[in-house]
């Protein structure tokens, strides 16, 4: 059975399937000693090469998956590398010998909290796509009058940069006057959403934490900086989320760690 180059490559860990589209029209892939290109299938007699490099097109089904859950400190950037020096959330993963980390999603720099990173990018990519309906929690420090006009403009949508943005559900927290906590979740992460939406109502977000993604919680003994490889039983719940098989051979699962 032949599969779209991206998807296996994505599902062997390499990248997601966006990201691996970018590399196939840069050249970096080839099948059978062609240049591919998008659309491209390769099945398991195929000669798959990534940037020189020859990859087995049935490894994607042979490699465990596995998943990452890592607490995001502010003042922390989710791109691999940065001109200007600043640290990155994939310098404190643990290396890999097969793929990389995939980032389910972003966080800007200045928002803390719950980041997913798996070596199955099909599952990246699923759990990304606005097709999937993965909602995602935050808790949000507010600074104004949220009265209940606010709350009602927020649910019913708001046009931002050419988009119908909402939240679907808010929740107040904790705290009084300047301090005051709600819990928002939306079904998309666009580029500073959450905020967006807040300020749009005349109300500065003086912190932002996201404490959920999809079925997945962030515990309270990660800690800030930390990260900890998801059980199978959890990882289960992501691939049922988006109707993934799992690979369940049984694995050592990595504990909390700095």
């Amino acid at each position: 059975m032949d599969e779209k180059v991206q998807k296996v490559l994505a599902r062997a860990g390499f990248g997601s399937r966006r990201e691996l589209e970018e590399w196939i029209k840069q050249g970096r892939v080839k099948i059978n000693g062609n240049v591919a290109k998008i659309g491209d299938r390769v099945s398991k007699g195929d000669a798959l090469l990534v940037d020189g490099k020859k990859v087995n097109p049935n490894s994607a089904v042979t490699e465990m998956q596995r998943v990452l859950l890592y607490n995001k400190p502010e003042d922390e950037i989710c791109s691999r590398k940065d001109p200007e020096g600043r640290t990155s959330v994939f310098d404190r993963l643990p290396k890999i010998t097969h793929g990389r980390w995939v980032a389910i999603g972003r966080l800007d720099i200045n928002t803390s909290g719950l980041l997913l990173f798996t070596t199955d990018g099909e599952l990246a990519n699923r759990l990304m796509h606005p097709s999937s309906n993965i909602d995602r929690e935050y808790a949000v420090r507010v600074m104004g009058d949220v009265t209940q006009e606010v709350i009602d403009n927020m649910m019913k949508g708001v046009m931002i940069d050419d988009h119908l943005c909402r939240f679907t559900d808010i929740q107040y927290f904790a705290g009084e006057g300047a301090n005051r906590w709600y819990h928002v979740v939306l079904m998309e992460g666009r580029n500073r959403e959450v905020r967006k939406l807040w300020e749009s109502q005349g109300i500065r977000v003086s912190r932002l934490k996201r404490v959920r993604y999809g079925p997945i919680f962030i515990p309270s003994k990660v800690k800030k900086g930390e990260f900890f490889e998801l059980p199978k039983e959890e990882m289960a719940l992501l691939y049922k989320a988006v109707n993934l098989p799992l690979n369940t051979r049984p694995k050592k699962v990595m504990p909390v760690r700095r």
